[in-house]
């Protein structure tokens, strides 16, 4: 006979497909490649997600304890290789992958995390050049931030004491790798800077790896650096190796060595400067005194010194000779202004009336002295006076006769 199917509650079979799948192998340490999509981070730190290929859909969970050692935000579209177990949640039924490791498909998640913390800075302004501030050409005091036990830290001492000895150096000793490393960088800056303890800063380390040098990656450091109001500047890693903190960086300096010889000018060539600078003045002092000294010379043999007095004598020959020159020019004016007035008073007599009374001709006025130019002018019984050559005649008019007009003779 056939055995009788025992019957189960849904919670039953879901615990049992769930024990079935944890006992599997296969499933219990899976590597699945495929696209994200549908990406969520919730409050709780827990990461959701599907991963997809052309055929198929797998739903992912990564929880917040596996999810903290993520150097990357993972986004949709990104493709990955998620690896976990698959087992089922037997509260809703549904399998899924619980992701304990993600890494980006063909580049690694230091890679994928510094282009995206690069991306995200560069557009909030972080690396504009109007914003860095300019290095202190003759710095006083100067802040090594880095490790007190590196061999960067004695190569920057070393160089900064040969180069600039008036300089003085302090080391805030941090971590520069591991955990808790970025914190302790940027603390150190900020503390430098609150308590305005040196005019530059130098951050940095030797080289390494890029998980190595991850510390001056991160978002703390390069937010540090952009906010200092004192000037910064990289030295992390050689030549090749690039971080975020180059970038924010007031300047960027290719090792540790070269951030210590940028930071300093050197004494030597300065003594050399300062020597010729010292020798052209000299020469310019020299060549000023030469030149005095000619001036000099030509001045204690110029007349003027040799005989004083020929000074004022000149002088007296030309006030005499401005003189005369002042005399004749007021002669000549006055016998110009009387020959003008005589020729004016000339001019003036020919044009008297008393000319024309000499010749018999008198001149009528009224009592007023208006003169009566024409028989309109008066009226008969009106007095007027009749002036003559020698004498005037006071007169009555008795009657007036208008002349007539003399015409041409008719055709």
């Amino acid at each position: 006979m056939r055995e009788t199917p025992s019957i189960l509650t849904p919670s039953q079979v879901g615990q049992y497909i769930k024990g079935f799948m944890d006992r599997d192998r296969v499933l219990s340490g899976l590597l699945v490649r495929g696209e994200i999509s549908n990406y969520k981070l919730y409050p709780s730190g827990h990461h959701y997600f599907t991963l997809k290929d052309g055929e198929g859909a797998l739903r992912c969970v990564m929880f917040r304890g596996d999810a903290s050692s993520l150097r990357f935000r993972p986004q949709n579209g990104m493709q990955v290789i998620a690896a976990g177990r698959v087992t089922v949640f037997p509260r809703d039924g549904q399998y899924q992958l619980y992701c304990v490791r993600l890494t980006p498909e063909g580049a690694g998640d230091l890679h994928v995390a510094f282009e995206q913390l690069k991306e995200k800075l560069l557009r909030e302004g972080l690396f504009d050049r109007s914003r860095k501030k300019p290095i202190p050409r003759y710095p006083q005091r100067i802040a090594l931030v880095t490790s007190p036990a590196g061999a960067a830290v004695r190569d920057m001492l070393r160089i900064l004491k040969a180069r600039w000895p008036m300089a003085r150096v302090a080391v805030l000793p941090v971590r520069v790798q591991g955990e808790g490393a970025a914190e302790e960088i940027a603390g150190a800056i900020r503390w430098c800077c609150m308590t305005k303890s040196a005019d530059l800063i130098i951050t940095g380390r030797g080289g390494g790896s890029m998980e190595d040098l991850w510390a001056f990656n991160e978002e703390v450091v390069a937010r540090a650096i952009y906010e200092a109001d004192i000037p910064v500047i990289s030295a992390v890693g050689h030549e090749p190796d690039v971080t975020i903190a180059d970038f924010v960086a007031d300047l960027r300096a290719a090792t540790p060595s070269n951030a210590a010889e940028l930071a300093v000018p050197d004494q030597n060539e300065l003594r050399v400067l300062l020597g010729q600078s010292e020798r052209r003045l000299e020469q310019g002092i020299q060549r000023l005194l030469t030149l005095r000294r000619e001036q000099l010379s030509r001045l204690g043999k110029s007349r003027s010194m040799t005989d004083p007095g020929s000074y004022v004598r000149d002088k007296r020959l030309l006030l005499d000779y401005q003189s005369r020159r002042l005399t004749h020019g007021l002669d000549k004016s006055v016998a110009g202004q009387k020959e003008r007035l005589a020729r004016l008073s000339a001019a003036l007599d020919a044009m008297s009336p008393l000319k024309v009374l000499g010749r018999g001709y008198a001149i009528a006025q009224k009592k007023d002295g208006t003169v009566i130019a024409s028989v309109e002018h008066a009226e008969p019984g009106e007095s007027f006076t009749l002036r003559l050559r020698d004498g005037r005649l006071h007169c009555r008019m008795e009657e007036k006769e208008p002349e007539m007009e003399t015409t041409g003779s008719q055709p």
